[in-house]
């Protein structure tokens, strides 16, 4: 199979299901800022995280292909792959729950960084932010099409993905760096 078909070469793209849209469509936005946070969470993985924090962000990133196929499908299209559910967002929580038990309580904004892998988890974060804004929007446009434990899903992820950065951080035993706002 070619990688390339130059069906996209007018600016358009296939959604699963036949229908051509724009690239700049706010369906294919959302799942291109889907397809970029499954790419950070392998970057972090790459990095050699521990098996707990590695395990979940491989649980992730198959979230996040299934995500993706469904934000990638025609409206009334189904793709074939289970959607997410209640229990995809529960298995990020009990992450962050059993993680948070092991961190100081955060009194201030703290800076992104530390360790290279927390600081790769802190980009990941911020592109699940980013994801979460694009799917939002998309959910806005076509009322009633995008299942709403999508979006709890990607919000809960950014806080496990913030989670894991300090976590990881304070297992490298590098201190976090509070943010201390500038005054006139």
């Amino acid at each position: 199979m070619k990688i390339y078909t130059r069906g996209g070469d007018d600016g358009s793209t296939g959604l699963y299901g036949g229908a051509r849209v724009s690239k700049a469509a706010p369906r294919v936005n959302a799942y291109g800022c889907i397809d970029e946070l499954n790419a950070c969470l392998g970057w972090a993985r790459a990095a050699g995280p521990s098996e707990n924090v590695d395990a979940t962000l491989a649980a992730s990133q198959d979230a996040c292909f299934r995500l993706g196929a469904w934000l990638a499908s025609a409206p009334g299209k189904d793709p074939g792959v289970a959607p997410l559910g209640d229990d995809d967002v529960e298995l990020l929580e009990a992450s962050i729950d059993a993680m948070e038990t092991q961190l100081e309580p955060l009194k201030t904004f703290i800076l992104p960084g530390g360790s290279e892998l927390g600081s790769r988890l802190h980009i990941a974060r911020t592109v699940c932010r980013r994801a979460e804004r694009e799917i939002v929007a998309l959910a806005e446009a076509v009322e009633g099409q995008i299942d709403a434990v999508a979006v709890r899903w990607v919000n809960r992820l950014s806080d496990l993905l913030f989670v894991q950065a300090r976590w990881v951080n304070h297992r490298a035993g590098t201190a976090e760096v509070p943010w201390l706002p500038t005054k006139d």
